[in-house]
């Protein structure tokens, strides 16, 4: 980016990911001139190679990503989940006959979530920026300075393009520079885990069925994808993790098959494996002078129920009615009076899902006997309680709650 001094957006993204991105359509949706700027390159975050994972879609990120026009570039690629079992066991003896079963006829005849690869979200987005005469993507591009000044924000890039808008965005990740520029502090701790994340192909189809075991060192999740492949959510003690992604193909596919079982025929590996820390941090405010903060920048959860894209999307309504309707209110989008409305939305909701992640981790992720008796116990006490369970799959589908306009499906 060439020295220059941008046209005044209002709003400027700093982080063009999935969540990012995400919300720069929002704003520039309803007339909100808006800037993205995104370290990546897009067309290497597109790239299968750059990122094998998938994400779940529940059904409240789906409704709003049809309102945005999203959808329609991610339906091709996306897999139903029609049914969700939950089991305990131990990788040597298997699942136990303790078996929590969630079926999407249970409410209604939609689909419990989607599960779509990152890189064709990544595409659908880009293809919906495209087409957003408000909107301003830039990358790659890093930022290299966030200052308020009185009624404005000054951002700079590092290659010196500076850009003056009302509000930045702060879309960073879990590590967020902007964040950490502010002063604004965390909480929370390593788990000690990484998370293992691979692709198989298998003989039989998996109809649409996602499996979640939860074993000494963490849940074993198999989550259906497009064709006979399944993606594999592995959380694993960071030292044995560590000695397995160092193995071979054939010994690692063997450990895989241990966990994964027989239910499916054979499995094979198909594409890159990934590993990752696993790791709880809670923003302490989600707040700085002219500065909110979205997505991981503000809260990274345990992977176990795979709802950290979901609670980013759920930040993406939130902030983007509150800026919204500040605007159509002749309101200051970026002053503080302003976004404490987002912050109060959003902040106990991700506090109390995170930490009900972290109990529910360090309950399953033992082999201690008692506890192994208790958890089993609860699995089974919880399955046959129908109306506890349609609270759960409520939660899960993003449902309950205050919803913003997008997540019912309305928009702004």
């Amino acid at each position: 980016m060439s020295q220059s001094v941008f046209d005044s957006p209002e709003v400027v993204v700093a982080g063009g990911g999935m969540v990012g991105l995400t919300l720069g359509i929002a704003l520039a949706q309803s007339g909100i001139e808006t800037v993205v700027i995104d370290g990546a390159d897009p067309a290497i975050a597109r790239d299968a190679a750059f990122d094998g994972r998938v994400s779940s879609f529940a059904p409240a990120s789906r409704r709003m990503l049809e309102v945005l026009s999203v959808w329609a570039h991610v339906e091709p690629h996306a897999e139903p989940v029609l049914d969700i079992v939950v089991g305990d066991g131990t990788v040597r003896g298997g699942a136990s006959t303790a078996m929590l079963h969630f079926d999407h006829r249970d409410l209604g005849s939609e689909p419990l979530a989607h599960m779509v690869e990152n890189r064709h979200f990544r595409m659908a987005l880009d293809a919906r920026a495209r087409s957003c005469p408000h909107l301003k993507v830039i990358a790659p591009a890093r930022v290299s300075l966030v200052q308020a000044e009185g009624s404005v924000v000054r951002v700079r890039t590092e290659s010196g393009g500076e850009i003056r808008a009302r509000l930045c965005v702060a879309a960073d990740g879990r590590d967020s520079p902007i964040r950490e520029a502010c002063g604004i502090r965390t909480h929370g701790w390593p788990y000690r885990q990484h998370g293992i994340v691979a692709t198989v192909a298998h003989e039989k189809p998996h109809r649409g069925v996602a499996h979640e075991l939860f074993l000494e060192a963490g849940p074993f999740a198999i989550l259906p994808m497009r064709g006979n492949r399944s993606s594999i959510v592995w959380s694993e003690n960071e030292r044995l993790a560590q000695a397995y992604m160092a193995l071979g193909d054939d010994a690692f596919a063997s450990e895989v098959r241990q966990r994964f079982g027989d239910h499916l025929g054979e499995i094979q590996l198909v594409g890159p494996r990934w590993s990752y820390p696993l790791s709880l941090s809670l923003a302490e405010t989600y707040l700085a002078d002219r500065v909110a903060l979205v997505g991981d920048a503000a809260h990274a959860v345990h992977q176990l129920a795979g709802q950290g894209l979901n609670l980013g999307l759920r930040d993406v309504a939130a902030m983007a009615e509150t800026v919204i309707e500040a605007r159509r209110r002749g309101l200051d989008p970026g002053a503080r009076s302003t976004l404490m409305r987002y912050e109060t939305w959003r902040r106990i909701d991700n506090t109390v899902f995170a930490l009900s992640m972290d109990a529910l981790n360090r309950l399953f992720s033992n082999d201690i006997a008692p506890l192994r008796s208790l958890r089993r116990l609860g699995i089974d006490l919880v399955d046959g309680l129908g109306p506890l369970k349609s609270l759960f799959m409520r939660q899960a589908s993003g449902e309950a709650g205050n919803l913003p306009r997008l997540l019912r499906g309305e928009p702004v």
